[in-house]
């Protein structure tokens, strides 16, 4: 299981990739491991507005169907279209093709609430 230092994570296990104020969110390698298979990505729709917790997207697998939360408020910038061909990319890479969406962030200090690896590491083992 990884957990790259240059990310932060939530409670929900997505992960965020700021820069700037563009977050690129997936999920985990541990959401991804727990779920199992993936075989279908429900996207967001670009220009989408988004507030913290907001369910935006929907990843189904051989053992369920999960939400994906926003993590931060903003607007759906870009979406991973690759992923309604090849929804196995979040399996086979959950922190670098198998991202799901860009949001541009409303207040990217809002990114420093989120947990970062070793605390998404603790949350994990905690279960």
């Amino acid at each position: 299981m990884t957990f790259p230092e240059d990310l932060k994570y939530t409670d929900e296990h997505e992960w965020i990739r700021l820069e700037g104020n563009r977050a690129t969110v997936g999920i985990t390698d541990y959401a991804q491991d727990q779920l199992g298979d993936v075989v279908y990505v429900d996207l967001p729709s670009v220009g989408q507005q988004v507030k913290p917790g907001d369910g935006f997207a929907v990843v189904e697998s051989v053992k369920s169907v999960s939400d994906v939360y926003a993590p931060l408020e903003g607007r759906v910038a870009q979406v991973n279209q690759s992923l309604a061909d090849a929804p196995e990319k979040i399996n086979q890479d959950p922190y670098g093709d198998g991202w799901i969406a860009v949001i541009e962030v409303a207040d990217p200090a809002a990114v420093a609430g989120l947990m970062d690896a070793a605390a998404y590491a603790r949350h994990v083992q905690a279960g």
